[in-house]
C-alpha cells in the first residue's frame, strides 16, 4: 500500500471547515485493487487498520454528498459527521464478494444518515414520519424550483412522477412551508403584540388552581353527604350497596342471596329500595350509583 493517512480524530470537521475539506481531498484514492484487499482483511479477518483506510479513503465522498443538501440552513460540518457515520457504517457492511465498489455500497448509507439528520432537526415539529412521506420529503424539496406554491399542473406532475395522489403532494408541501411558532412571546415584546404569542392562548385549564380547589371541595362535600345518607339505612342494606357499588371486588345478586340466605330478587329489592332512600337523602339526581 504505502499511503500514508491521516489520524482519524484529525478527520472530524470542526469549525474550520475549508480546512477539513483540503485535509480530506489530500487523501488518496484506492485503486480497485487495494480497495479489493483491504475489504477482505475486514470481512475475513476483522482487520480494524483495513476498516479505517477504507474510511479515510471515502471521507471526500461524503463531502461532496454532503454538499449537495446545502439548502435544508443546516450546519453543514454536522451533514458531514452525520454521513461518516453512514459511511462507517456501510464500511462496516460490505461484502468484497458482491462484485460492486464501496462508493456505490455505501451512498445509500451516507445519505439515510444524512437523511434522519435533517428529518430531527429541520424543524421542532416532525414533518415526516413514515417511510412514504419521508421520500415525498425529499423529492419535493429537490421538484421545487422556487418558494413559491406549486401550480395545479405542477402538483398533478410531481403527483404522477411520485405515484401519489395531488392531497398528498399538497399536504407535504403544506409542511414544508410552515415555520416554527415560539411559544413564549420574545422578552423584548410589547404588551400590544405579546398577546399573539401561543402562550397566551393555548391554556391548559385542567391545572387551574381555582378549578382544582373547585373540584376538590365538590369532591369533598360529595363524600360528606354520601356518608350522612348511608347512615340512615339499616346495616344489610348498607352491606349491600357497599359489596355492590362501592368495593373493590363487587359481588353479584347471587353471591349476596347466598350469604343472606334470600332470593336474588329480595336482594335487588333491598338495593333498589335502598338507592331510593339514598337519592332522596342527598337530593335527586345528585348521586348516581
Amino acid at each position: 500500500m504505502g499511503k500514508a493517512l491521516q489520524p482519524v480524530d484529525m478527520m472530524i470537521p470542526g469549525q474550520n471547515l475549508e480546512s477539513y475539506v483540503q485535509a480530506v481531498s489530500t487523501i488518496p484514492i484506492l485503486t480497485a485493487e487495494e480497495e479489493q484487499k483491504l475489504a477482505e482483511r475486514l470481512y475475513y479477518e476483522e482487520d480494524l487498520e483495513a476498516a479505517r483506510q477504507l474510511v479515510m479513503s471515502h471521507l471526500r465522498f461524503v463531502v461532496h454528498i454532503a454538499k449537495s443538501y446545502s439548502g435544508y440552513g443546516l450546519n453543514q460540518g454536522d451533514l458531514i459527521q452525520e454521513g461518516n457515520v453512514g459511511l462507517m457504517k456501510a464500511v462496516k457492511r460490505f461484502n468484497p464478494e458482491v462484485g460492486v465498489r464501496l462508493v456505490s455500497f455505501a451512498v445509500h448509507w451516507i445519505k439515510a444518515e444524512i437523511h434522519e439528520f435533517i428529518l430531527k432537526n429541520w424543524r421542532i415539529v416532525k414533518i415526516a414520519t413514515t417511510k412514504a412521506q419521508r421520500k415525498m420529503f425529499f423529492n419535493l424539496r429537490s421538484a421545487k424550483k422556487s418558494l413559491s406554491w406549486f401550480s395545479n399542473d405542477e402538483v398533478e406532475s410531481v403527483a404522477q412522477d411520485l405515484g401519489v395522489s395531488p392531497a398528498v403532494v399538497r399536504q407535504m408541501e403544506g409542511r414544508m412551508s410552515s415555520t416554527d411558532a415560539v411559544f413564549d412571546a420574545p422578552t423584548d415584546e410589547d404588551d400590544e403584540s405579546a398577546f399573539k404569542s401561543p402562550a397566551n392562548y393555548l391554556e391548559d385549564h385542567r391545572y387551574d388552581p381555582a378549578a382544582l380547589l373547585e373540584e376538590g371541595d365538590w369532591e369533598s362535600d360529595s363524600n360528606r353527604r354520601l356518608e350522612e345518607a348511608m347512615s340512615v339505612l339499616d346495616e344489610r342494606s348498607r352491606n349491600i350497596l357497599v359489596q355492590r357499588w362501592l368495593s373493590d371486588s363487587k359481588s353479584t345478586l347471587h353471591d349476596l342471596a347466598d350469604e343472606y340466605g334470600v332470593s336474588a330478587e329480595r336482594i335487588r329489592q333491598l338495593e333498589k329500595n335502598a338507592m331510593k332512600k339514598i337519592r332522596q337523602s342527598m337530593g335527586e339526581g345528585q348521586f348516581l350509583l
